[in-house]
């Protein structure tokens, strides 16, 4: 029974991890078109790790770090902070909104490929059609949101962001999958703290040089406080919540999870900017979510 209950917790952390990814994905519109991309990120990384300097200390149960290890925090942050950051907004301005949903929504299976591969993990039938599922159902609802005005903004380089997209997308995965290896040898919270501190680090000579002719004064009291959200919602709580989960999940299982990015994202469209949800975006939502109850549910071997 406590396995059970420890199960379901770790599926409401990894659920619970991509839907705020997706609603501050939505939500940061305003910031990118105050702050430029690699200033935004790196006060992002400031404000996050101000805020969880505490969890930098090293638990004194916490062996010592390999260099596997250290290798390991260090991709982990450039692949799954750094380059996935500037690759999905470089992408999503260069091609419509359509092929980025369409892309993004084959993060599952690049998650479930790459535990495959790396971690040799078995993956069961099962999980492989709650990714196809998902996979589906987020290919349907992005392509509901096809029209005229997003045929026309994807002329010119729009092959050159779906490159980024796809760069992207296996940069989300590595990040699903490198982390899966720290869980075994540290700490959520230290995790956390340790791969924000590389994303501040690689971000800031760019931000330095941004901020010396950026003017602060002309950002209001909102965008300050959706900033403080972003900040706190990208670097701490959402990476906490995955690492928590990935502890007793599967790579390729929680893989299945990264579906709530985009269906909470067009949601808080829906709810906070008034946009219309039609049935074949219900129908979307319906065939995703079925491939989460797939993925998680548990075997008769398990129930048993």
């Amino acid at each position: 029974m406590a396995t059970a209950h420890n199960r379901a917790v770790s599926y409401a952390c990894l659920a619970l991890s991509m839907t705020l990814v997706g609603s501050y994905v939505a939500l940061s519109k305003p910031l990118a078109a105050v702050f430029p991309v690699l200033l935004l990120a790196w006060l992002r990384f400031g404000i996050g790790g101000a805020a969880m300097l505490h969890w930098l200390k090293k638990p004194q149960d916490e062996p010592p770090m390999t260099a596997q290890v250290k290798r390991l925090l260090f991709l982990e942050s450039f692949l799954g902070n750094f380059l996935f950051t500037l690759c999905m907004i470089s992408g999503v301005k260069l091609t419509t909104a359509v092929s980025a949903g369409v892309i993004m929504a084959a993060i599952p299976a690049a998650v479930a490929l790459l535990s495959w591969a790396f971690l040799r993990e078995r993956v069961p039938p099962r999980v492989w059609g709650g990714v196809v599922c998902a996979v589906l159902g987020i290919g349907l609802l992005s392509l509901s949101n096809s029209g005229p005005a997003s045929e026309a903004s994807g002329q010119g380089k729009a092959w050159l962001g779906n490159l980024l997209l796809l760069a992207a997308v296996f940069c989300e995965a590595s990040y699903a999958v490198i982390g899966k290896k720290l869980t075994g040898s540290l700490g959520p919270r230290r995790i956390t703290s340790l791969i924000n501190l590389w994303g501040f680090v690689l971000t800031l000579p760019f931000g330095l040089w941004l901020a010396w002719g950026f003017d602060f004064r002309a950002v209001n009291a909102s965008t300050w406080m959706l900033l403080l959200f972003y900040s706190l919602a990208a670097c701490m709580w959402t990476v906490w919540l995955w690492m928590t989960g990935l502890k007793s999940v599967p790579a390729a299982q929680a893989g299945v999870f990264t579906v709530m990015l985009p269906i909470s994202a067009a949601l808080v469209g829906v709810v906070v900017l008034g946009e219309q949800l039609t049935g074949t975006q219900v129908l979307a939502f319906c065939i995703a979510l079925a491939g989460v109850v797939l993925a998680t549910l548990p075997s008769k071997r398990g129930r048993s």
